[in-house]
This record gives structure tokens, sequence and C-alpha cells, in this order.
């Protein structure tokens, strides 16, 4: 039966490193799989999903405009998809994660969704907000905080290494910019000091 899968984490989890891993476990057995990325990053290149350990695939794009349930329906006509694989679906809109989710029950297609959870501030991204709202399962790929807690906040950081608690929810960037924390460090990072008794 197919569903809508949320595979969520903070920045260097692995997302997209499971992703590929996954997508290759249904090549290596003859199954079709469909991959797409967001089109805003390009860090390693336009199209393609690339992970920090060195492994990468072609995909293609999507945009805040593009109509995923269509492209979906269309590219199904060319032959059968075992598998739809979303990068970067942090920057899904609400109207895309609908899409997905009409695709998974009118299309019959499994839809494998990967993504930031929270943004530098503790925000959700609205893709990530819907995803949560609608997926059939999700499932956290955890990554460590730097004192050996589970890391589930990231802090944006500028060119002197201390934290940023202003600006645009969206700037695409790796380790250089962001690091992954546990909430009572990234509460420090922050400014807010933890309370003692």
């Amino acid at each position: 039966m197919a569903k809508l899968y949320f595979h969520y984490s903070t920045m260097n989890a692995g997302k997209s490193t499971l992703l590929l891993q996954a997508s290759y476990n249904y090549r290596e057995r003859g199954m079709q799989t469909y991959l797409l990325t967001a089109a805003i990053d390009g860090r390693v290149g336009d199209g393609v999903i690339g992970s920090r350990i060195g492994i990468s695939a072609s995909a293609d794009i999507y945009d805040t405009g593009s109509d995923l349930f269509d492209l979906l329906r269309r590219r199904q006509k060319q032959g059968p998809i075992a598998c739809v694989f979303i990068d970067e679906a942090q920057f899904l809109t609400k109207e895309q994660v609908w899409q997905l989710a009409r695709a998974v029950d009118d299309l019959k297609l499994p839809v494998m969704c990967y993504g930031l959870r929270v943004d530098f501030r503790g925000e959700l991204f609205p893709g990530s907000a819907a995803l949560l709202a609608l997926a059939d399962e999700m499932r956290e790929a955890r990554t460590i905080c730097f004192c050996g807690k589970k890391a589930s906040m990231v802090v944006r950081q500028d060119e002197n290494g201390k934290a940023i608690s202003d600006g645009e929810q969206v700037q695409i960037g790796g380790n250089e910019t962001y690091v992954s924390l546990c909430r009572r460090h990234w509460r420090e990072a922050m400014g807010e000091r933890p309370t003692t008794r």
C-alpha cells in the first residue's frame, strides 16, 4: 500500500545519504525510482542529490510553482515507478505536500520525503509543517551535538562563528554556515542562559 513518508532531522544527519541508499536498493532489484530535488539548492549541481560522503544521483528539480501531482502523473505514464524520492522537502509548499498526498492516494505511488524539520530560529518550515500534518509515517534521522546528546536544532553562524538569530528563513549553506546542536546548546548559542537550581 502506498504511503507518504517524512524522514526529518537537522543538518548533517545523513538524510540525502539515506535517500540515495533507499533508491539504490529499489534499483538494485530492477525497480525504477523517481528522484526530485529543490531547484533552490544547487550546492552540488543543478538536478543533483549529493551527500557529504561523496555519493550522488541525478534528479529532476521542483520549485514553488511546480505541480507535483501533474508531474508525477505524467512521469508515471512513461513507465512504472516503484517509489518517488523528494530531497530538501522543507522547501515544498503546503499545496505541494497536498499534491504528493494525492499522488499517494490516487496514483498509488509511495512518496518518501527527506528534509529539515526546523530552521535556525527553531520554527517549522512550511513544507515540514505540512508533512508533519499529512504524512502516513514519519522517521527521524539522528545526529549528535558536540556534547554527545541528540541534535534536534540548528544554528546559523556568521563569518566569525557567532550565532545569528535574525534573517530570512532560507539561506543555502553547509557546515560553513550551520551547526547542529541539542536544544540546550541551541538555547545557549541563541543567548538564553539555562536555568540552574
